[in-house]
C-alpha cells in the first residue's frame, strides 16, 4: 500500500535516522570518509615535497577527493606545470624568480564574472603553452581552446575533449583530466566570499583556502567576447576543503542530493535530464550550510536538511539564477536553464515538491530504508557508527585506497629526497591512517631504490662495491617486507632472481605461498571476516599487513625488475603510464616458473600449469578484470619461453581482447610478430 506524503512526514525523525543509516551503508561512515581523505592527502603531500620545479603537478579533485566512492562516479584529476604561476596584478610578480618561473597575468577586465584572459608575461619552455599563444592588442595570450586540444590526452591517451577536460574510460571507470594553471593568490572577484564566512566555514579553513589560491581551467564563457581565449576560475581545491569541513550529516545530505539528481530529477524527461549536474547540487549544499537555514545538522534532521536544499534549488530554477558559491555574479544557469527548458524543468521539480518527501521513494538507492520505517514506524534506528561498521570494514577501506603509487621520476636523487621526506613526516603529527600510508610508501621507495642500485653497480662492475650494495639491498628489501604486505616478499624473490640466486628466490616464494594460502587472507577487499578477526583482530595495522593482507605487485615502468617484462614496461611508458600492476598470484607463479627453469624443468612446467589454470579459469577472485591484459601477457611469455608458440600466440591474442588498461598492446603486437 502506498503511503501519503503526510504519513511520511509524520515519522520524519525516525525516517531521517533510517536514511542516515542507509547513506552510511552506501556512502560510508565518517571514519571511512576520513580514511579516504587522509590517505589521498598524505600521498599528494609527499609528491609535492619532492616534485621538481620543471615537472607537472597532479591533484585529485571532485567527488573522489571529497570522500565519495560512489559506483559509476568518475575520477577527476587536475594537472598544471609547476614552474608556471598566474598573478592577479603586476605587483605580485616580485614574489617570483622569473629565471625559473613563467609568469602569467589574469586579466578579467573584458570577461564575464568567473572568467578571465591569461596574458603570458615571461618566456615559457613548455611547448604546449608556446603553441597555444595568440596575439591580441599587441599582447600575447594563452588560448584556452588551443591549449585544451593540445593537452586533453596529456594524462591518458585516447581521451576526448569534454568541457575543459580530457575524458575517457579505463577499466570501466570514467575519468576527467584537466590541464590547467595555478595561482597562489585569491582572486579579487571572489573577495565577497571571504566576507560572507561568518558561521561557516571556520576562520582557519577560510585562511587556508585563501592562502592556497585557485586554478584556471581551459574553457571560456560561451557568451563572452573571447570564448576561445578565456579561462574559467576553478575553486576545486577550496571545494574539497569545504567538503572536509562539513559534519557527516551535511556530507550525507550532499550525497543524498547526488542520488536525488541521478535517480529522480534526471529521470523525469529526456528534455531536462542534462540541465542540472552534480556541481549544482554541491553549490546548493554550500549555500544552504552557509546561510544557516537549518540550525542543527544531525541524523534526526537529515531529511529536513535535504528539504531546505531542494527548496533552494527550486527557487533558483524558478528565477533562472544559480549563483556560483565563490563568485555569485557568475550565474551557473546562464547558458542552459533559461527559456522553455527552464519552464519545463521548474514544472517537473514543482511536481516533485508537491509530493513532499515521498518524492524520495522514486530513488532506488534509499527507497528500502524509507519503506522499512513506513511499515514499522516504532522501529528504533541505531545511528552509532561503531555498530554500523566493523573493524574489517575500516581495514578494507585502508587497503582499497592504497591504489596510487608515487608519481615521481625513477632516479636515485629523487628517492633519497623521498626517504628524507618520510623521515621528517614520521616526526610530525600524523593520524593512524596516515602512518599506515607512510609505511607503504616507504616500502615502495626502498624496493625501487634497490633495483635502481642493482642496475647502477652492475654497469660499473666494481666487485667490492657490488658486494656492499648487495648486502644493503637485501637488508632494505627485508625491512620493506617487515612493515609491508605479504605480497612485498615477492620483491625479495624478484631481486634474488635478477641476481641469479634461484634457490634463495624459490625459498622466499614458498614462504609467500604458505602465507597467501591462509584462510583469513585479505586480498582486493575480499576476506573471510570471521577468520580474519579470529587471526588478527585488534592487532596493529603493521601486524595485519605483514600476516594477513596481500596487494597486487606494483612495478615502475622506468625500473627493470625482471628482464622478461621490459617490453611491457616500455610499451606502458611510451603511453605515459608510470606503473604496471600485476596480480600477486600471477606474479607468484611467474617467478616460480622462471626460477625452476634453471633448476628443475618438471617443477617449472608445474608452475606454468598452475599459472595457466589461474588465467584461464579465474572469475575475478584472484585476477581482476582490469588486470587481465597483463595476466594473459605473462602466461604467453612463459609459453613462448618453453617453445609452445601456438599456446603463446593464443594468450597474446587474448591479452589484446582485454580492457587495455595498462597500455601494453605495443609489446603484445611485437611478441605476436616474433612468433609469426
Amino acid at each position: 500500500m502506498e503511503s501519503s506524503p503526510q504519513q511520511i512526514c509524520g515519522g520524519i525523525q525516525n525516517m531521517s535516522e533510517s536514511v542516515f543509516v542507509g547513506l552510511c551503508d552506501i556512502i560510508g561512515t565518517s571514519q571511512q570518509v576520513v580514511i579516504r581523505r587522509e590517505t589521498v592527502d598524505i600521498r599528494e603531500m609527499v609528491d609535492r615535497r619532492v616534485m621538481h620545479n620543471d615537472k607537472v603537478i597532479g591533484m585529485v579533485s571532485g567527488s573522489y577527493r571529497e570522500g565519495f566512492r560512489l559506483k559509476g562516479s568518475d575520477i577527476d584529476t587536475m594537472f598544471w606545470p609547476n614552474n608556471h604561476r598566474v598573478i592577479m596584478d603586476m605587483s605580485q610578480s616580485e614574489y617570483y624568480n622569473t629565471a625559473n618561473t613563467t609568469l602569467i597575468l589574469s586579466d578579467s577586465s573584458e570577461s564575464p564574472p568567473g572568467f578571465t584572459l591569461l596574458q603570458l608575461l615571461t618566456p615559457t619552455r613548455y611547448r604546449d603553452v608556446q603553441s597555444a599563444c595568440v596575439r591580441m592588442n599587441d599582447r600575447v595570450y594563452i588560448s584556452s581552446s588551443i591549449y585544451r586540444q593540445l593537452t586533453c590526452s596529456v594524462a591518458m591517451s585516447n581521451s576526448t575533449v569534454h568541457g575543459p577536460c580530457g575524458s575517457g574510460v579505463v577499466g570501466g571507470i570514467e575519468y576527467d583530466t584537466a590541464v590547467c594553471f595555478v595561482s597562489d593568490f585569491w582572486p579579487l572577484s571572489a573577495s565577497s566570499w571571504i566576507d560572507r564566512c561568518h558561521s561557516w566555514p571556520d576562520p582557519e579553513v577560510v585562511d587556508d583556502i585563501v592562502r592556497n589560491g585557485c586554478h584556471f581551467v581551459a574553457i571560456g564563457h560561451p557568451l563572452g567576447p573571447h570564448e576561445n581565449q578565456e579561462w574559467r576560475f576553478s575553486f576545486s581545491q577550496a571545494e574539497y576543503k569545504l567538503a572536509y569541513s562539513m559534519n557527516h550529516c551535511q556530507f550525507l545530505t550532499y550525497g543524498l542530493l547526488k542520488f536525488f539528481l541521478k535517480e529522480v530529477m534526471n529521470q523525469q524527461s529526456e528534455e531536462t535530464n542534462k540541465l542540472l549536474c552534480s556541481y549544482h547540487m554541491k553549490t546548493t549544499i554550500f549555500w544552504a550550510i552557509q546561510q544557516n537555514t537549518l540550525p542543527h545538522w544531525c541524523p534526526q534532521n537529515l531529511l529536513a536538511g535535504f528539504w531546505v536544499c531542494f527548496k533552494l534549488l527550486l527557487k533558483w530554477v524558478y528565477e533562472g539564477v544559480c549563483p556560483n558559491f565563490f563568485i555569485p555574479q557568475n550565474n551557473l544557469f546562464l547558458t542552459k536553464v533559461h527559456g522553455s527548458a527552464q519552464n519545463r524543468l521548474f514544472l517537473q521539480l514543482h511536481e516533485l515538491y508537491k509530493k513532499g518527501l515521498a518524492c524520495l521513494l522514486q530513488g532506488s538507492s534509499i527507497r528500502s530504508y524509507i519503506i522499512g520505517v513506513l511499515y514499522n514506524p516504532r522501529l528504533y534506528i541505531y545511528t552509532d557508527e561503531s555498530i554500523l561498521r566493523s573493524e574489517v570494514n575500516y581495514d578494507i577501506e585502508l587497503i582499497n585506497d592504497y591504489y596510487t603509487a608515487l608519481a615521481i621520476t625513477a632516479d636515485l636523487f629523487a628517492y633519497t629526497k623521498l626517504l628524507h621526506t618520510m623521515e621528517q613526516l614520521v616526526d610530525s603529527p600524523l593520524t593512524h591512517y596516515q602512518v599506515v600510508t607512510i609505511q607503504k610508501l616507504t616500502a615502495f621507495i626502498l624496493q625501487n631504490t634497490v633495483f635502481m642500485l642493482q642496475k647502477m653497480y652492475t654497469m660499473l662492475n666494481i666487485n667490492k662495491q657490488m658486494y656492499i650494495t648487495d648486502k644493503m639491498s637485501c637488508h632494505m628489501l627485508k625491512l620493506a617486507a617487515k612493515f609491508g604486505f605479504i605480497s612485498d616478499m615477492l620483491y625479495i624473490a624478484m631481486y634474488y632472481y635478477k641476481t641469479l640466486r634461484y634457490r634463495e628466490a624459490l625459498s622466499v616464494i614458498e614462504m609467500t605461498k604458505v602465507k597467501l594460502a591462509q584462510p583469513y587472507l585479505m586480498y582486493r577487499g575480499r576476506v573471510d571476516r570471521e577468520r580474519y578477526i579470529e587471526a588478527v583482530g585488534g592487532q596493529s595495522w603493521s601486524t595485519k599487513m605483514r600476516q594477513a593482507v596481500a596487494q597486487d605487485i606494483i612495478l615502475s615502468t622506468e625500473i627493470c625488475y625482471i628482464s622478461e617484462l621490459i617490453p611491457e614496461q616500455q610499451s606502458a611508458l611510451q603511453n605515459r603510464e608510470s606503473t604496471l600492476y600485476i596480480p600477486v598470484f600471477v606474479m607468484l607463479h611467474f617467478l616460480e616458473f622462471l626460477c625452476y627453469r634453471h633448476i628443475d624443468t618438471t617443477l617449472s612446467q608445474a608452475a606454468l600449469d598452475e599459472l595457466q589454470v589461474l588465467v584461464h579459469h579465474d572469475e575475478g577472485l584472484y585476477v581482476d578484470d582490469i588486470l587481465r591484459d597483463i595476466s594473459w601477457e605473462i602466461l604467453g611469455i612463459c609459453q613462448q619461453i618453453t617453445g609452445n608458440l601456438q599456446a603463446a600466440l593464443y594468450s597474446y591474442q587474448q591479452s589484446l581482447t582485454q580492457d587495455p588498461v595498462q597500455n601494453i598492446q605495443t609489446a603484445t603486437h611485437r611478441r605476436i610478430q616474433d612468433i609469426l
